[in-house]
């Protein structure tokens, strides 16, 4: 089944897609699961135990904060991240929330949130598994789902095949390969970012297509402004200090100098992608890219695009996302995105391979121009 770009550029909050967004999504539609099957009633308690790379590596990437969050009924692409910190101390002191902000339960931190390092479920690394408790201490609604990567959830149900995933109305070019794509767009005289926004035009309308990748573009060119003047020390316990600050104070002295001299611009580049990645890393607003693990690479190129090519327009913009969404959608079809299969280099070849295709897209170069590329 085709991906929308809106699959594969999600606004979300860092440090990763599949251990920060997933899980909050995931939790999130526990919640809702229970609401809709009218169970909240029922519901005293509830608790969370987190398997594979979750259990591992959950605690430096906010794993934690994601859970308590989606069953708060936070969004990734809407909370705020100012707001995460008094929201996470108000459920830690009373031991209680109130799912999807309206049922109170209680929540004890330290014994409903359960990182069991080592162990695994069937299906996939990045296990969930979901319980309510009645007032008797009795399970019941348990709920299993996945975090496969991207921002990605699926139930296990799902994964094993057990369950039907709801299909969406199909697009107008389901490609399988970057062969398969080359020939639709000049079968149809289309260049790639026509050809994906015909199959945008699939499932929302111009309107909502123009607005949701100027949204995309907005939370990009934000997140690097953002990570150019946030300073101090990122989270996670390792005392980094962030770079990005220090880079563009350096930069900006240079003045006008530093945007005609070629090596020059690559450092303004190299600034771009290290604000990104440390606005992520500190917990901020990012858009996967095709993770947040990759977050800085595609921004980096649509702000060099945008501020050092003399012809660059709005639509260049958009042709660039839409090109690097289609290149993305092959990775995550006939490959992987997720950094639980392919490791963090599979995250940035892939965000280098989009952002290169989608450089020449916006450039105005051929199909197999951004193919090469």
């Amino acid at each position: 089944m085709a991906n929308s770009v809106f699959e594969i550029f999600k606004i979300g909050i860092g440090p990763s897609s599949s251990h920060t967004v997933g899980p909050m999504v995931a939790a999130a539609l526990f919640a809702h699961s229970l609401e809709e099957k009218g169970l909240m009633a029922a519901v005293h308690r509830v608790s969370c135990e987190l398997f594979g790379s979750l259990a591992l590596t959950g605690l430096g990437h906010g794993t934690d904060r994601a859970i308590l969050l989606g069953l708060l009924g936070e969004k990734p692409d809407t909370v705020d991240p100012n707001a995460i910190a008094g929201m996470i101390s108000a459920v830690r002191t009373s031991k209680s929330m109130k799912l999807l902000g309206k049922y109170a339960v209680a929540f004890n931190e330290p014994t409903d949130l359960m990182f069991l390092r080592g162990q695994t479920l069937p299906g996939a690394s990045n296990a969930i598994r979901m319980k309510p408790y009645d007032a008797d201490g009795n399970v019941f609604g348990e709920q299993v789902y996945f975090s496969i990567g991207g921002g990605f959830v699926v139930t296990q149900e799902e994964l094993l095949g057990k369950k039907l995933v709801k299909e969406k109305v199909p697009a107008k070019y389901d490609f399988e390969s970057a062969a398969e794509l080359l020939n639709m767009a000049q079968a149809a005289d289309l260049t790639i970012a026509d050809l994906m926004l015909a199959n945008e035009r699939c499932w929302r309308s111009d309107t909502e297509i123009k607005a949701g990748l100027r949204l995309i573009l907005k939370t990009m060119r934000d997140s690097i402004n953002a990570g150019m003047v946030h300073e101090g020390v990122l989270p996670g316990g390792l005392n980094l200090p962030r770079r990005a600050p220090g880079m563009y104070k350096e930069l900006a002295a240079r003045g006008e100098s530093s945007s005609r001299d070629q090596l020059a611009v690559l450092d303004w580049i190299s600034l771009f992608a290290i604000a990104v990645g440390e606005e992520n890393a500190a917990g901020g607003r990012s858009v996967t890219a095709p993770t947040l693990g990759s977050a800085g690479v595609i921004p980096s190129v649509l702000a060099y695009y945008e501020k050092f090519c003399q012809h660059a327009t709005e639509r260049g913009s958009f042709d660039l996302l839409l090109t690097a969404g289609a290149i993305g959608a092959l990775y995550k079809r006939n490959a992987s995105i997720a950094a639980a299969e392919v490791g963090c280099q599979g995250e940035i070849g892939a965000a280098g391979s989009m952002a290169a295709g989608g450089f020449v897209a916006a450039m105005g170069g051929s199909g197999e121009q951004i193919s090469h590329a």
